[in-house]
């Protein structure tokens, strides 16, 4: 959606905020809003602000590429070719992690936004024995965004080391809470075989969950439901103050219509979990 697609969307729906991640429409083609060049930013930024819309999470792709020096997990035959170019991209994003994260963090600072996404990197062979080289290198990226006011929330990607509700309770002890939350994606672990509601839910450190996302298959698709009934009552139970983002995630040219199917059925659920007794 455009940014005034996005504007209109939030006020059809009485949103207050929105969540970020690319921009279409402009001159070279989509473009994610974390990368921006300043005076693009204060443009864009403008116009949600004049739309009466904040922003509450920005959905950057940091350290979503191979960790250099590990081997990689994939369902694809690999080459020596293949393998090289890839060790050499995952090389070039890592040695650039921190002029990265600069053009995020002025992003965060543009629209005036206090969470941005980060990743855990693409997940290798026996991704638990990476997790302490993982987390001091996010702490040390966290550190810097904290420091200019902004919180890193590293998302369960099952692509990633950090893939799912299991995952999220091993690894997150070893960076402090002060430095890092956690956006929790219940379908990302579903789809690492884990059930993520409650079971996976269980395991969750609820007091560094500061945003959650809804596919919009969770709503729409009956072969591939979620049920978040439940889940918004024990968010509720359990405190949980932040924001819910809706990720539609149709590429096949329905997603505004899709994104207003979800929503409705969202806000519809949310509007009943409110009116449900405390029990």
């Amino acid at each position: 959606m455009s940014p005034e697609e996005s504007v209109a969307f939030a006020h059809h729906f009485g949103l207050q905020w929105l969540e970020l991640r690319d921009v279409p429409g402009l001159p070279g083609g989509q473009k994610p809003y974390f990368f921006l060049p300043e005076p693009e930013l204060r443009e864009q930024a403008k116009l949600f602000r004049d739309g009466g819309i904040r922003i509450s999470f920005i959905n950057t792709n940091l350290l979503k590429k191979g960790l250099p020096g590990t081997k990689l997990i994939s369902k694809k035959p690999q080459t020596p070719e293949t393998l090289a170019r890839a060790a050499a991209v995952a090389q070039e994003e890592y040695d650039q992690r921190f002029a990265n994260l600069a053009k995020c963090i002025q992003s965060a600072h543009a629209f005036e936004c206090p969470y941005l996404r980060v990743f855990s990197f693409l997940r290798a062979e026996h991704p638990e024995a990476l997790y302490d080289r993982i987390a001091n290198i996010i702490g040390e990226m966290a550190h810097k965004a904290q420091q200019e006011g902004v919180l890193l929330l590293i998302e369960n990607e099952p692509a990633c080391n950090v893939g799912n509700c299991r995952d999220l309770a091993a690894f997150l002890p070893k960076v402090p809470e002060k430095l890092l939350g956690f956006n929790w994606d219940p379908r990302n672990a579903l789809s690492t075989h884990e059930t993520p509601f409650p079971d996976g839910y269980r395991l969750l450190p609820k007091s560094r969950m500061r945003n959650a996302q809804i596919k919009g298959h969770d709503m729409l698709d009956p072969d591939l439901p979620l049920d978040w009934a439940p889940i918004f009552a024990a968010m509720d139970a359990d405190g949980f103050a932040g924001q819910i983002g809706l990720e539609t995630h149709y590429f096949d040219g329905t997603k505004l219509e899709r994104s207003h199917l979800a929503m409705d059925k969202i806000v519809k659920l949310a509007d009943a979990n409110a009116r449900a007794p405390v029990s």
